[in-house]
């Protein structure tokens, strides 16, 4: 991966932006040309995204700082590609970089308003107010007029971050402005990986405008490395290509335990995945009466039927399963019912890499979270949604208001690897290093999709717990594998379509359409 690629990975809170653009700027880069530079991209961008021959009138926020520069230089390219150019300059004061590029646009005769009114007759929108860094909330005469921007139904390009947005928890400051599509300029920010920020950021893109590996990792290697999961990166945490000469049980031997004569379901979706892996061996642990069911849809697989309650949970581990020194990973959790508590507080006690997933989360919730898992030496996944995360740590206040500082205190007060799904998933490792997915669909919101990542992320551990690999970063890759499938069936079928039975089916589907990977 060269030096460009490994840029668009990374990360930054706002303090670590400024930090960076200071070694720019003490480096010789003059702040005018760098404005210059970064507005110049933007501007083609956006008469790529939006050309002259369909959006003719364009309307332009213009704020007081260097966001609204940016959008001047913009304004000032957009006027000489002849498309007519309308300006909200809603503040009298500007900085003064800024205050020159005004007077420029001035001088080429390109009207400016401070009612936000002016700009009704626009086809497209450029917010240009604020850019990243901004933490008051938005009130007054400027929250009226992004309210009024907002109702008109209008394309909306936000530069660098939509106005009104916290850069780092992706919280509404007051108001913002619900923008098509963000351009982030330089490196990513935190808030487009806050599920509270999607609605607000539309489609997104990155402008590279050059910064140097060398200046982004000197500060962003201070603290937690937070980066982006992408196809590049999953190429080196995949199982893959596998030696010429190996066996089944050197491709990983994984447990599943779930499902219930209620929740059959899980077992069947938690063994699909974890097909798919690749898994050298699979092994499910299921109660007796689903085991018929289990060995139609997985005749591949090792299914063992365990003694069940009068309701239909697992009560009891027979030999061959409660043997754990023979796997090389366990998942657990999946249609257990919350009956299977001897069960969860047995596979806590195994000295292999454990995943505790649904059920097995909320059981390990009422055992307390922090007490029972300190008393674990071997590795521990935990994969709540936002609901298990709440019952899980119920210590950390909103954890929805900043997912990422909440999945890294999780982490760390808990010893375990947290996969805190969402739209936006977040992976944070006890040490603070974070991994996001930066694709998903709410295709996925359906029932079983979790238990098909379950399984996937098993078969994947599994196979690659000997390589040395960090298990972050398979667990990482897991989550991308599984929202990557998740897409490719949107666009195949329908957001409506994509039930955790084919999502299964689209795991394969996905890497045979992708052979590079």
């Amino acid at each position: 991966m060269n030096a460009r690629e490994q840029l668009e990975q990374v990360v930054v809170t706002a303090e670590q932006m400024r930090q960076i653009e200071g070694r720019i700027f003490a480096a010789g880069m003059p702040v005018a040309a760098l404005m210059e530079k970064a507005a110049l991209l933007t501007a083609t961008r956006i008469q790529q995204l939006y050309p002259l021959t369909q959006f003719q009138k364009v309307g332009i926020l213009i704020g007081p700082g260097h966001n609204g520069g940016d959008a001047l230089v913009i304004a000032r390219e957009l006027h000489l590609a002849r498309y007519r150019v309308v300006l909200y300059r809603p503040f009298p004061k500007l900085k003064d970089l800024t205050a020159q590029h005004a007077q420029y646009s001035e001088s080429l005769g390109i009207p400016s308003y401070q009612d936000i009114q002016a700009l009704q007759a626009c086809e497209l929108i450029i917010d240009g107010l604020f850019g990243f860094g901004l933490e008051r909330s938005l009130s007054g005469e400027i929250a009226d007029a992004i309210a009024r921007l907002n109702q008109w139904s209008k394309p909306i390009v936000s530069i660098d971050i939509p106005s009104g947005l916290h850069t780092d928890t992706g919280e509404v400051l007051g108001t913002a402005v619900r923008a098509t599509n963000t351009l982030c300029l330089g490196l990513w920010k935190r808030a487009f990986f806050q599920d509270s920020a999607l609605e607000y950021i539309g489609k997104t893109q990155r402008i590279d405008f050059g910064i140097q590996e060398s200046d982004a990792l000197a500060i962003v290697a201070q603290s937690p490395p937070i980066r982006q999961m992408n196809s590049e990166v999953a190429k080196q945490y995949l199982p893959i290509p596998r030696p010429p000469v190996t066996h089944k049980y050197k491709q990983g031997h994984l447990l599943l335990i779930c499902g219930s004569r209620r929740y059959a379901g899980g077992a069947i979706l938690t063994g699909l995945g974890a097909r798919a892996s690749g898994v050298g061996m699979l092994s499910i642990a299921v109660p007796e009466s689903l085991k018929p069911i289990l060995t139609g849809h997985l005749p591949d697989a090792l299914i063992i039927d365990c003694p069940e309650t009068k309701t239909g949970a697992i009560a009891s581990l027979p030999p061959v399963a409660a043997d754990f020194s023979k796997y090389a990973l366990i998942a657990c959790g999946p249609g257990l019912t919350p009956e299977a508590q001897p069960i969860i507080e047995a596979v806590l006690k195994a000295e292999c890499p454990l995943i505790l997933d649904a059920d097995g989360l909320n059981i390990l919730a009422q055992l307390g979270t922090i007490a029972t898992l300190s008393q674990r030496d071997a590795p521990t996944i935990l994969t709540p949604h936002l609901g298990e995360f709440k019952r899980l740590f119920p210590e950390i206040e909103n954890p929805d208001r900043d997912r990422l500082a909440a999945v890294q205190i999780a982490a760390s007060q808990s010893g375990a690897i947290v996969l805190f799904k969402g739209s936006r998933t977040a992976i944070a490792n006890p040490q603070g290093s974070v991994w996001l997915i930066g694709e998903s669909t709410p295709a996925l919101a359906r029932g079983g999709s979790g238990d098909v990542l379950t399984g996937l992320m098993g078969g994947l551990l599994a196979q690659t717990l000997n390589q040395e690999k960090p298990l972050e970063a398979i667990v990482a890759t897991a989550a991308w594998w599984h929202s990557q499938a998740g897409i490719l069936a949107e666009k195949e079928r329908t957001e409506l379509g994509v039930d955790a039975f084919t999502l299964s089916q689209y795991l394969n589907r996905f890497m045979s359409k992708n052979p590079k990977i």
